[in-house]
């Protein structure tokens, strides 16, 4: 039985990825013209029934999130696309913007019907504006064909139009609110919350705000119906999960599989990861991006799915799945990490500006074999300060790799005390 699905990735076809007649001619649009014909309400709840977890990294439940905002009175309601894909190892949203642009801007338009709203935006992080041109060729393809504008399909009133917005490559920007702050031509930081950005968001108008992947299994929610959607996933994850497959993995790439598959055939079946590229065996696997947690062997047999991830310390984060053989120091690994989010930080809070900088200063400790076990509890206490006190989910999630490592290969950094690292110490 195949381990892969083409569940929402089954137009993903770049020679056809603006032909709204193509799109057409392969279910597109089936969702649109249901929903037009749905209560509203009922709409929110056959997506809350179908168990959606947003894919953009939280995992929160996708119809929630659409009952809040609906339950707001004050008007306009924007929509926005966050296709700010900054998260190292993460590719899958380039994929749609790509290949198959309007999956995406139906899931948008579904959403402009529910909330009657006028305009929409996707912001498209700085490094892929080598797509905004096909991007927008998809918009004015859409219009054309009477899916954006005023009185779409027909509709008194149902008008739409979308936008893009393109950053200058922050990775911080990925988070919700900076990206608002950043399409106001404000400075890419985070807005404290309260106020949810349901209430006070792009503009200081109620706003919604998913991810790409989340916007393109809207359609599908709606085409193939709640029941089936469900069913494919796990009682409390729907559907399917886009994954990225980087590092030493043999079978490098973007694949689709079922919500619940397990963990182990993702880095080792031959339709997946397929193992190691090097014949290695595999150390480690880092889950979800640079602000995810590290898997090691004894945890890999496990569902890969939202809730049973967090129950055992780990998260699905975007996605992103980085696969490194037993040459990897885990000293040097957790460099990088911390170089990044050092490099990253926008400099609002003082835990994440200067923690991830002294944090980088101590596993260089490590590496050069100045480092005492006083070091590691520093480790420790650093990285729970900066969970709880920094501003945003940058700050909070930096030094998730780190207590992964902490947890399960403590032994690794005093072998480093020890100057036994094979790798560091010749």
């Amino acid at each position: 039985m195949s381990k892969t699905i083409r569940l929402v990735t089954g137009t993903t076809d770049e020679v056809y990825s603006n032909d709204v007649k193509h799109y057409e001619e392969n279910r597109g649009f089936n969702a649109l013209k249901k929903i037009v014909h749905m209560d509203r309400e009922d709409i929110i709840n056959e997506l809350i029934e179908a168990n959606l977890r947003g894919k953009g990294g939280a995992g929160f439940p996708a119809g929630l999130k659409w009952k809040y905002l609906y339950k707001v009175e004050e008007e306009p309601k924007y929509i926005v696309c966050n296709a700010d894909e900054g998260e190292p190892g993460t590719f899958k949203d380039r994929l749609f913007m790509k290949n198959d642009p309007l999956i995406v801007l139906e899931g948008m338009l579904i959403a402009a019907y529910v909330f009657n709203s006028k305009d929409g935006y996707v912001y498209i992080r700085g490094e892929y504006r080598d797509l905004v041109a096909g991007f927008q060729k998809a918009i004015d393809n859409f219009k054309e064909a009477g899916y954006l504008g005023k009185n779409i399909m027909g509709i008194e009133g149902f008008d739409f139009n979308v936008h893009i917005f393109t950053g200058a490559g922050a990775y911080v920007c990925g988070e919700n609110s900076t990206l608002l702050n950043s399409i106001e031509g404000k400075a890419g930081r985070p807005r404290i919350k309260p106020p949810r950005l349901s209430e006070v968001g792009l503009f200081g108008k109620p706003t919604l705000v998913n991810n790409v992947e989340t916007f393109a299994n809207i359609p599908i929610v709606f085409d193939r119906g709640a029941k089936y959607f469900k069913e494919i996933g796990t009682e409390t994850s729907g559907g399917t999960k886009i994954i990225c497959i980087s590092g030493h993995a043999k079978n490098r790439g973007i694949y689709e599989v079922p919500m619940g598959t397990n963990l182990h055939d993702i880095i080792y079946d031959e339709e997946l990861g397929g193992g190691t590229s090097t014949g290695r065996e595999v150390k480690f696997v880092h889950i979800g991006g640079q602000s995810g947690f590290i898997a090691f062997p004894e945890q890999f047999n496990i569902s890969f799915d939202n809730d049973t991830l967090q129950e055992n310390g780990l998260s699905m984060g975007t996605g992103a799945i980085v696969v490194a053989d037993e040459t990897v120091c885990l000293v040097d690994y957790l460099k990088t990490v911390f170089k990044f989010f050092s490099d990253e930080t926008c400099g609002k809070c003082t835990p994440c500006r200067e923690g991830n900088k002294q944090m980088y200063l101590i596993l260089n400790k490590f590496s050069n074999g100045t480092a005492t076990e006083a070091d590691i509890e520093l480790l420790r206490d650093l990285s729970y300060t900066m969970n709880q006190s920094s501003f945003c989910g940058l700050g909070q999630s930096s030094s998730n790799a780190l207590v992964s490592v902490l947890k399960h290969r403590e032994d690794e950094l005093k072998a480093h005390i020890n100057h036994d690292c094979k790798k560091c110490f010749k």
